[in-house]
């Protein structure tokens, strides 16, 4: 076994009063009707990892209601041979605290531990709507393969919002601005060159792999000019925009103006404008190449969450994502309605149900 979560205890979180589960490192298929609360056990596990989670919710919109007594997740991690005892939570809306192995950790900690990659509905949209989303979702494949990745990110939204705020205020003298460009250039500068670390990654694992899913050539763009390639340029780049910037009132250069471009690449057709169906193999195709640079860099798969999976995947491509995921070896949690949609698997994945019930979700297996 590589990286699986073999129990989940979910306390007071979103629909789950209490659900305690034990698994065994296959799949894990997690049907019934919507609503339920089968997406919640997904975000429940994508915690396991740095970061907000798969829904992007603050600690507080997590907890159950009305008691709004706050949230606790516990799991066994089992590691590449080794067991971790993982625990997360969030008293009172307060920010979500770690404890691995009975020890206060940080989630930089988390990250080095486990790695966790995912796919939901809403990213469906990714390639037609806004640059945010993409920039996101690659920061995401970024951080799976550098846990320090959102250090950076943070350092740099931290400085940039200081000099937004300068620029608004219409803050002319140069040193105002100078600590603040030094800290948005180093951070900016890591952010840049993590996430052409991660472009690399995908493209090695896409080339190498065999396939029913299609391969995406992917690159980095500006929405305007060319991002500075070193800290030193990315500096001078915001000192000479200062007086445009005070003029539009933000910042206009840097990682932030970054967008990922996609092109579905046996046809030669831009992602944005592929069918619904296409675009939706090129996301599967993504998330699987991240696991398997993933696997390659730490020597085991991520844990992959798959949200409504089938959407858009007629019967052959789902069969061939099942029989993806086994070769791989990870453990991936998969949500759908109905056990029909998992058919394809058979004994290579063990079953969750999930029902409403009087006092809210109820897991069975």
């Amino acid at each position: 076994m590589g990286l699986a979560l073999t129990e989940l205890t979910v306390s007071h979180f979103r629909s789950h009063k209490l659900a305690r589960l034990s698994l065994d490192g296959r799949p894990v298929v997690i049907h019934g009707p919507n609503g339920a609360g089968k997406t919640n056990i997904l975000e429940a596990v994508s915690l396991f990892s740095p970061g907000r989670g798969m829904r992007r919710a603050s600690a507080a919109e997590m907890t159950r209601r009305p008691e709004a007594l706050g949230w606790k997740l516990s799991g066994l991690l089992d590691s590449q041979g080794q067991s971790y005892e993982i625990e997360t939570w969030s008293e009172g809306g307060g920010a979500r605290q770690v404890r691995i192995d009975e020890k206060a950790a940080s989630q930089i900690d988390l990250g080095k531990l486990a790695r966790v990659v995912w796919l939901m509905p809403s990213m469906d949209r990714l390639w037609i709507e806004g640059a945010e989303g993409r920039r996101r979702f690659l920061d995401r494949i970024a951080l799976s393969f550098d846990p320090t990745h959102a250090e950076a990110s943070l350092a740099y939204e931290k400085a940039m919002r200081e000099r937004n705020r300068l620029l608004k205020d219409q803050v002319r003298d140069a040193h105002w601005y100078a600590a603040l460009e030094g800290q948005m250039a180093e951070a900016g500068h890591r952010i840049h060159r993590a996430r052409h670390t991660a472009l690399e990654h995908l493209r090695s694992a896409q080339d190498q792999a065999e396939t029913a899913f299609p391969s995406a050539e992917l690159e980095l763009v500006q929405t305007e000019g060319a991002m500075p390639e070193t800290t030193q340029d990315l500096r001078e780049a915001l000192s000479e925009s200062r007086f445009r910037d005070i003029a539009a009132g933000r910042t206009l250069v840097g990682p932030h103006r970054t967008d990922l471009y996609g092109v579905f690449a046996a046809k030669g057709v831009p992602a944005k404008d592929c069918s619904t169906g296409e675009q939706k193999a090129l996301l599967v195709s993504l998330i699987l190449s991240n696991a398997r640079a993933l696997a390659e860099m730490v020597g085991a798969p991520p844990i992959v969450l798959l949200d409504e999976v089938a959407a858009h995947l007629d019967a052959d491509r789902r069969a061939a994502l099942y029989d993806e995921i086994c070769a791989l070896g990870a453990q991936a949690w998969m949500t759908g309605t109905g056990p029909e949609l998992f058919a394809e698997l058979g004994e290579r994945a063990q079953t969750l149900i999930v029902t409403e019930g009087a006092d809210g979700s109820v897991v069975s297996s």
